[in-house]
């Protein structure tokens, strides 16, 4: 039998905006809390010299196959990460 977190986790693509700079970061968690969490208090390398962070899209998966997949989409193909600023543009602007 499954245990409970496969048969009900959600996995996470997530667009983190910079408060400094304004630039955008894209990651994957199954814990979409915790995870933000880290960003904020600078427990992620790669984004501990921008923060604070805000949190300005995310899209839910029941597969984690699925949320890596969309993720590595976006960072590697400039089509689909303008396609989506395109459609979120007013979230990224009004934060």
């Amino acid at each position: 039998m499954l245990s409970s977190c496969l048969k009900n986790c959600m996995y996470y693509v997530y667009i983190l905006k910079s408060t400094i700079d304004k630039t955008l970061y894209i990651g994957h968690t199954s814990d979409l809390r915790r995870r933000f969490a880290d960003h904020n208090s600078g427990r992620s390398i790669y984004t501990k010299h921008k923060k604070p962070w805000i949190l300005v899209y995310y899209e839910a998966y029941h597969n984690k196959k699925d949320a890596v997949s969309r993720e590595r989409r976006l960072k590697k193909y400039k089509g689909a990460y303008a396609s989506l600023k395109t459609r979120i543009q007013q979230s990224i602007d009004e934060s």
